[in-house]
């Protein structure tokens, strides 16, 4: 291996960052956004929404994602209603497609996460705040939330470092980011072992800042946790 080659594929590559980074910010607001709905609907339980979002989340969690970004970029321009609406000036540009992507497949296991923390909160606790005549606004802000955040946490950390590997199929539709600088590093230089070494140790540099900030915010709540329960009555 050359590593001098591969040390200076490194400022090239992190010049593709800011596209990855942009992937994976707005590919996870769609997914946190969307992702609540639908565990809203899917906790309602009302007959045709509830079935609706189960069907979601099942598809998309049952299909590759990498299909799921062919379908909407090379897919959805087949349709004449899609190229006269309003949105064909997004749908038809590459990076808005891997967000889109990459968004929707978010949101279903992100709603899946939220569903999973909702239930862990102990059903006792809910039923004690409604005896005390908490409204609805009040169990969820006081009650549910914190402690359905705390128990999602973990599961959602592993679901942005998903996220951001899954930006790497972004380049198989033209978008340079790191990957796809890493695709042209490699025909240019015909070195695909040192420009795919260097990108993975991007990737894992990122990995690693997000594992430990998620468990810095994780060891926070815990804290604060602690401290409101050895709070001493006045």
């Amino acid at each position: 291996m050359n590593w001098d080659l591969l040390l200076s594929f490194v400022p090239q590559l992190v010049a593709g960052l800011p596209v990855t980074l942009s992937i994976l910010v707005c590919s996870l607001a769609i997914g946190l956004v969307l992702g609540a709905l639908l565990c809203w609907a899917r906790m309602r339980r009302a007959p045709v929404i509830a079935q609706a979002a189960d069907f979601y989340v099942l598809f998309f969690r049952g299909t590759p994602l990498l299909v799921q970004l062919f379908a909407i970029y090379y897919g959805l321009g087949q349709f004449e209603v899609v190229r006269d609406s309003f949105a064909w000036p997004l749908l038809r540009e590459a990076w808005f497609c891997a967000v889109l992507a990459l968004g929707l497949n978010s949101a279903a296991f992100t709603s899946e996460i939220m569903r999973g923390g909702i239930i862990g909160v102990e059903r006792g606790q809910i039923e004690a705040a409604e005896a005390y005549g908490f409204s609805r606004l009040q169990i969820a802000r006081l009650v549910l939330g914190p402690q359905a955040v705390r128990f999602a946490l973990p599961s959602y950390s592993n679901e942005t470092i998903l996220m951001l590997k899954g930006t790497a199929l972004a380049s198989t539709i033209s978008i340079m980011d790191l990957t796809g600088i890493a695709r042209k590093l490699s025909a240019l230089h015909f070195a695909p072992f040192e420009s795919f070494i260097a990108a993975g140790g991007i990737y894992l540099v990122l990995a690693m800042v997000l594992t430990l900030s998620y468990s810095a915010i994780e060891k926070r709540l815990a804290w604060e946790r602690e401290r409101k329960t050895n709070v001493s009555p006045v």
